[in-house]
């Protein structure tokens, strides 16, 4: 499938990383040299993307146009001639789905990714590409195994029939379902690829876990009425959502970034040694 444009929803407010997030939007987060909104467009692009739909909190929208359009303008990040970025405010805090939902008069009839803004990935081990790639023309989520732990923070599938080592038929999709009443333990972990039928689902709903408006239960409504996929991915995301798992971020990218590389490994290896 051609995918050739994608949402991410930024509009969260950070509060597991307070106090830092009290005046810096979670997306500006610096990772390494560049904020963590731009490691995420920066993998929509190399996807084949061409236009990104940004979902933000009213208020904060200005600080992230103003690092990818203001002053100098987007032509000047390298790589980015030709992206077409647009804007869209999310007025209410409503859930992960009203954020999706926020984006349907700019993505219209097309198929979309869908990047959330608290995961990162290290460049190779893209997802993107071989979720479209496993379409055949359905929604494909992006799974991962989760632990215990995992099954009280992230949706999980309930599986149908397995189609390949790495590719899943879904039957359903329950949103934090706990260890004892999950029907399997392959979780949601950021990243979605949806056919437009998604907007008619979601504008739909009722609020679910939480009292908001979950992307999960419109995947479950889709998965059961008009089928999707779920492919596991081999490398889990990087998570920017957390004070432990931003430094595990930073650290890997470090590692990972040509500029940084070969010194970080030495100090991260000095310091191991003096420890």
């Amino acid at each position: 499938m051609k995918v050739d444009i994608a949402v991410i929803p930024t509009a969260g407010h950070g509060t597991r990383m307070r106090p830092a997030t009290r005046s810096v939007p979670k997306a500006l987060l610096p990772v390494v040299d560049r904020p963590a909104i731009q490691w995420i467009v920066e993998e929509a692009m190399r996807a084949g993307v061409g236009e990104v739909v940004v979902i933000v909190n009213e208020g904060v929208d200005d600080l992230l146009y103003g690092h990818f359009e203001g002053m100098e303008g987007l032509d000047a990040l390298e790589g980015f001639e030709g992206i077409e970025l647009t804007w869209v405010v999310q007025e209410e805090a409503l859930g992960l789905g009203h954020a999706v939902l926020q984006s349907r008069s700019v993505v219209g009839d097309r198929p979309f990714f869908v990047l959330l803004g608290d995961n990162l990935v290290v460049p190779g081990d893209d997802p993107l590409g071989m979720m479209a790639a496993s379409s055949g023309g359905r929604s494909v989520m992006c799974l991962r195994p989760v632990d215990d732990e995992g099954l009280e923070k992230y949706g999980v599938i309930v599986p149908g029939r397995q189609l390949s080592p790495r590719l899943w038929e879904m039957a359903g999709a329950v949103e934090k379902p706990g260890a004892e009443a999950a029907p399997s333990r392959l979780g949601f972990v950021g990243r979605y690829l949806f056919t437009p039928e998604i907007f008619g689902i979601l504008d739909g709903l009722e609020p679910g876990y939480g009292g908001e408006i979950q992307l999960t239960d419109g995947i479950d409504a889709l998965a059961r009425t008009r089928g999707c996929l779920g492919w596991e991915a081999e490398s889990d995301l990087l998570d920017v959502g957390t004070p432990s798992a931003y430094l595990e971020a930073v650290t890997r990218l470090g590692i990972w970034h040509p500029k940084t590389r070969h010194g970080y490994r030495r100090y991260l290896a000095d310091l191991l040694d003096r420890l």
